[in-house]
């Protein structure tokens, strides 16, 4: 006895695909749902979601006329919308490489007009000193948080207090 294993979604996805580019025409729901599982092998229960992530995906139109719904996808509109997306993503390339561009000169003023002396290296050490220093009262803090009395009190309100019945 063979098992036959289940289609993934991304090969159901890409054989209703096949059904709208094979037909070229417009589909209600009900229509597809007799269509793929004939045709395509997709179970009945999933053509609904599959066909949702289409419509998601912009892969396939949906128009509600009426009280219809209506579906269709063509090769050539798929095609479109493949080019608009990577014009999209080369529009989105040259503004990054620009941006790109743009801050390495800022960061070359930046390290022009910075001029490394005694004075620079003794505020830097200073800082670092400084950050030590506020690092060890934050812990220090931190030890003591629990005999803070705004502390206490808040966990006083959190815990039900027994009544006696």
């Amino acid at each position: 006895m063979s098992k036959k294993k289940g289609l993934s979604v991304d090969e159901k996805r890409k054989r209703m695909l096949e059904v709208f580019h094979e037909k070229k025409d417009v589909f209600q729901l009900k229509e597809l749902e007799k269509i793929c599982p004939k045709e395509k092998g997709i179970t009945p229960m999933s053509v609904k979601d599959i066909l949702q992530s289409l419509v998601d995906d912009n892969l396939v139109c949906a128009e509600k006329i009426g009280t219809s719904n209506y579906f269709w996808s063509f090769p050539s509109q798929v095609t479109l919308s493949r080019k608009r997306r990577l014009e999209e993503i080369d529009s989105e390339i040259g503004s990054l490489k620009k941006r790109k561009i743009t801050d390495s000169e800022q960061i070359n003023k930046a390290k022009e007009g910075r001029i490394d002396n005694q004075e620079r290296q003794g505020l830097l050490e200073e800082i670092a000193v400084k950050q030590k220093m506020l690092d060890a009262v934050a812990n220090e803090v931190l030890k003591y948080k629990e005999c803070d009395p705004d502390v206490l009190e808040r966990k006083k309100k959190k815990v039900p207090t027994a009544t006696l019945r």
